[in-house]
């Protein structure tokens, strides 16, 4: 994606309530998480704005890429934005590793009170949302609560990018993608949304295996997808897909992934001798959030009725995977449990009952997981090579665009069979007053198909 506009052409007396309608009118949402829509997040009260580069998940490389690249961009977008929320201050967290990227953002933040690095450590998660507040302004977030709570907004980079792109009233019709693993020339590129990840892949000079499996995402929170899928071409990119892992389907990482979830209550009833180095090094607990993920394999493992808080604390899981990938020495997964019960208890109506401020506790720093350990111990050594940002102009035959790939209910199409539309065109929307984001045609084309999930654009 091309940001067409310049820093002379900015729109510097932009009030919040136009910002926020051309945020949401882009179908803006967080590119580098769940995807929440990004319009609700602008609407609230803040004295900070935080934008979050970390990128700690290991082998992705789209921040760092876009930090280098599009430093001066970002500085003036983000200085535009704590102007429009009339926030006090405006913050860019990088890793103290990223040299390259910190020089081009020093020489464009030189000059700008407001504006200010954190330099981060290199440990997981510190791209944590909640984490990441407590490392900039040593603040912590109520539990069950969101940034918003303590006068503070995170956005990541490229949702940053696609809110200054909003203002000149572009969509979000691209998004960027590491592909890196068992690929033969690792790197980083931006896709139209709804591109066939087999053509991402094809673009990293194909797979150096037959037999694989793709996690989107990262190792740790990514989502496994059955290499037929992607193979076929039914496997495609989202506005929030930021990494392609090409993985075998004997990588340890894949085969745990794979587990259903009687067998990972199997190993648990047999193999869970509370040591509680889940509870010891997970990042929520850490930050004073009452949450000790052994005590949910023990209420689970002994059927224990009359410990309900074992259950609810489901609901302060952050799902970053430290319990299972690297704490437990029998990969146990108090994560599995904790997604299976949390997803259980809001079938029946339960809300997460835990709601008080969290005090970190006192060995919160010298519990953060080094990168380079973390890498080692999920078998990623082999594949933490540069996958560098690259401008690659191409675009495929066909996208499949999801109608939800956010927070909050699908959007509905609005488009039918045989319609031809442009690149930027509104498709779907969400039902009116409904949390959700708007959907554009990513290429330029004839609408082939639509159905409950997806519509398909066949390109020109």
């Amino acid at each position: 994606m091309v940001w067409k506009w310049e820093r002379g052409l900015l729109p510097v007396n932009m009030d919040r309530e136009t910002l926020i309608a051309k945020v949401k009118a882009a179908g803006v949402v967080g590119a580098g998480g769940a995807g929440f829509p990004t319009h609700v997040k602008l609407e609230g009260e803040v004295d900070t704005v935080i934008v979050n580069g970390a990128e700690c998940e290991p082998l992705l490389a789209v921040d760092v890429g876009l930090l280098e690249s599009q430093a001066e961009i970002l500085v003036v977008a983000l200085g535009q934005l704590v102007k429009i929320l009339e926030a006090k201050a405006g913050v860019i967290a990088i890793k103290a590793k990223h040299q390259t990227a910190i020089i081009n953002l020093q020489k464009a933040i030189a000059g700008r009170a407001s504006l200010s690095l954190k330099l981060l450590r290199d440990v997981y998660p510190v791209g944590d949302e909640q984490v990441l507040i407590y490392e900039v302004l040593r603040r912590t977030v109520p539990e069950g609560g969101i940034p918003l709570h303590i006068r503070c907004v995170v956005v990541n980079v490229e949702t940053l990018l696609n809110i200054a792109a909003a203002c000149a009233d572009q969509p979000v019709v691209t998004t960027y993608v590491t592909i890196t693993g068992e690929v033969r020339q690792p790197l980083t590129l931006g896709a139209p949304v709804g591109t066939p990840m087999v053509s991402l892949l094809d673009l990293a000079q194909g797979t150096t295996i037959s037999d694989y499996q793709v996690i989107e995402g990262g190792p740790m929170t990514g989502k496994l997808l059955p290499g037929e899928a992607v193979k076929t071409g039914k496997a495609t990119v989202k506005k929030t897909t930021k990494g392609l892992i090409v993985l075998s389907e004997n990588h340890w990482l894949t085969r745990q992934a794979s587990l259903g979830l009687g067998s990972i209550l199997q190993r648990a009833q047999s193999a869970c001798c509370q040591c509680r180095l889940c509870t010891d090094l997970c990042p929520r607990h850490l930050l004073g959030h009452n949450i000790n993920p052994h005590l949910v394999l023990n209420a689970v493992n002994h059927g224990q009725v009359n410990n309900p808080e074992a259950y609810t604390q489901s609901f302060l899981c952050s799902d970053c995977g430290v319990c299972e990938l690297y704490a437990c020495p029998a990969g146990l997964s108090p994560r599995r449990m904790y997604q299976a019960i949390k997803a259980e208890l809001t079938i029946h109506g339960q809300k997460n009952p835990h709601r008080k401020l969290a005090v970190p506790r006192a060995f919160w720093a010298g519990r953060q997981i080094p990168a380079s350990k973390l890498i080692s111990r999920l078998g990623l050594a082999k594949y933490n090579q540069a996958a560098p940002l690259t401008k690659v102009a191409f675009s495929p035959r066909q996208v499949v665009v999801p109608l939800k790939q956010h927070i909050g209910v699908p959007a509905i199409p609005k488009v039918q069979v045989g319609d031809m539309v442009k690149v930027g065109q509104v498709i779907a929307s969400p039902p009116q007053d409904v949390l959700g984001a708007l959907v554009h045609a990513s290429i330029a084309g004839r609408v082939r198909e639509i159905d409950k999930e997806a519509i398909i654009i066949a390109g020109e």
